[in-house]
C-alpha cells in the first residue's frame, strides 16, 4: 500500500513518506460474533490511544497520522464492523461500535485505561462511549462530529448516494478516479487522498468496490439521529476535548454553542473541557491538515498529563 501510494504521488512529503512506510501490527479480536480488524503502532508499555473513522470510512485513514502519535502513546485504530477489513452485521448500533473500541483497546493496546478519538460519525460513538463508559476511558477527544446536526457520510447513505449503493470499477485505477469526500471540500493533499482512496477498495467479482457495508447507514438500531446524541454529550463521563476545522461546512458557530453548553453542565466540565479550532482546517481535517490535526491532539493529551506544581492563584489587584 505504501509502495502504491508514493509511486502514484511523488510529491508527497517526507513526513507522510517515513509514516506509510511505517508498517503497523495488523490483527483482529471477535466481539459477539463478527471479526473487528485493528491496526497498531508504538509500544505496547505506553499509554492506549484508539483512533477511530467516520462513517463508510476505515482504520487506514489514520495510517499517516498514527505513527506521529505513537511516539507518546501505543495507538490502535479500529475498523468498526461494516467498514473496512471488518465483519459485516446484520444491524448495526452505536453502543455496538462503543463495546468493539473498548475490545480493540483491550486486545491490541499497551497500558492504563485508553484515551479515544473519534472523527466525524466515530466522534458520535466516541460520545455514546463516553457517556456510557466514561469511567473505562482516560480520556475522549472528539473530531469534527455535528451533534444537533446529521454527520454528512450518514446523510449521504441515506440518500440513496455512492453510499447506498456503491459501483463496482473494471480495475483499481478507475475506481480510484472515483473517490471522493463526503462532504466535498478542498484538500490540496492529493497524495494523501490516494492514499485513502487505494486502502478503501477491496477486489470482487467483476473488479473493484468499496469496502464498506452499504446498508450501513440504513440498517440502524438506537441513536442516530443528531438530537439523540445531545443526550448522551451532556452526561461523559471522563475528560473530554473537542477539536473542530475551523473551515467546516457542517459545524459552524451554532453547533459549537450547541455543545458548548451541553458539556458546560457535563459531570466532565469538572476538569475544564477544551475546545480547539484547526486554522483553515474542513471537515476532513485529518486529511486537509494533517499535521495541525496532530498537533492539536498532542496539546490535549499533554494538557491532561502536566508536569511540576501549578502556580497558586493570584489574586487580582483592587
Amino acid at each position: 500500500m505504501a509502495d502504491q501510494a508514493l509511486e502514484a504521488q511523488t510529491d508527497a512529503p517526507r513526513w507522510f513518506a517515513a509514516a506509510v512506510a511505517t508498517d503497523p501490527e495488523v490483527d483482529a479480536v471477535e466481539v459477539d460474533g463478527v471479526e473487528v480488524a485493528t491496526l497498531a503502532w508504538g509500544d505496547v508499555r505506553d499509554p492506549t490511544l484508539v483512533l477511530v473513522h467516520g462513517g463508510a470510512a476505515h482504520a487506514h485513514w489514520w495510517t499517516a497520522l498514527a505513527p506521529l502519535l505513537a511516539r507518546s502513546h501505543r495507538v490502535v485504530a479500529v475498523d468498526l464492523s461494516g467498514h473496512g477489513d471488518s465483519g459485516w452485521r446484520p444491524r448495526y448500533r452505536a453502543e455496538q461500535w462503543a463495546e468493539e473500541v473498548l475490545a480493540a483497546a483491550a486486545h491490541a493496546g499497551g497500558v492504563g485505561a485508553p484515551t479515544v478519538i473519534g472523527h466525524s460519525m466515530g466522534g458520535f460513538v466516541t460520545i455514546v462511549l463516553a457517556a456510557n463508559h466514561g469511567s473505562e476511558l482516560a480520556g475522549a477527544i472528539i473530531l469534527d462530529a455535528p451533534v444537533q446536526r446529521p454527520d454528512p457520510e450518514s446523510e449521504e447513505g441515506r440518500g440513496g448516494g455512492m453510499f447506498r449503493a456503491p459501483k463496482t470499477y473494471p480495475d483499481l485505477e478507475t475506481a480510484v478516479e472515483h473517490f471522493h469526500l463526503v462532504p466535498p471540500q478542498p484538500c490540496a493533499n492529493t497524495w494523501l487522498l490516494d492514499q485513502i482512496a487505494r486502502s478503501s477498495l477491496r477486489p470482487v467479482d467483476g473488479g473493484w468496490s468499496w469496502k464498506f457495508d452499504p446498508q450501513v447507514f440504513t440498517a440502524r438500531d438506537g441513536p442516530s439521529r443528531p438530537s439523540d446524541f445531545s443526550t448522551q454529550l451532556a452526561r461523559v463521563g471522563c475528560r473530554v476535548a473537542v477539536v473542530n476545522g475551523e473551515r467546516s461546512a457542517i459545524v459552524d458557530s451554532d453547533v459549537r454553542d450547541h455543545m458548548a453548553a451541553l458539556l458546560a453542565d457535563a459531570p466532565a466540565a469538572q476538569a475544564g473541557v477544551p475546545i480547539v479550532e484547526v486554522p483553515e482546517a474542513h471537515h476532513h481535517l485529518l486529511l486537509d491538515q494533517p499535521l495541525a490535526t496532530v498537533t492539536a491532539i498532542r496539546a490535549v493529551l499533554a494538557s491532561w498529563r502536566p508536569i511540576g506544581t501549578p502556580p497558586a492563584q493570584v489574586e487580582a489587584r483592587r
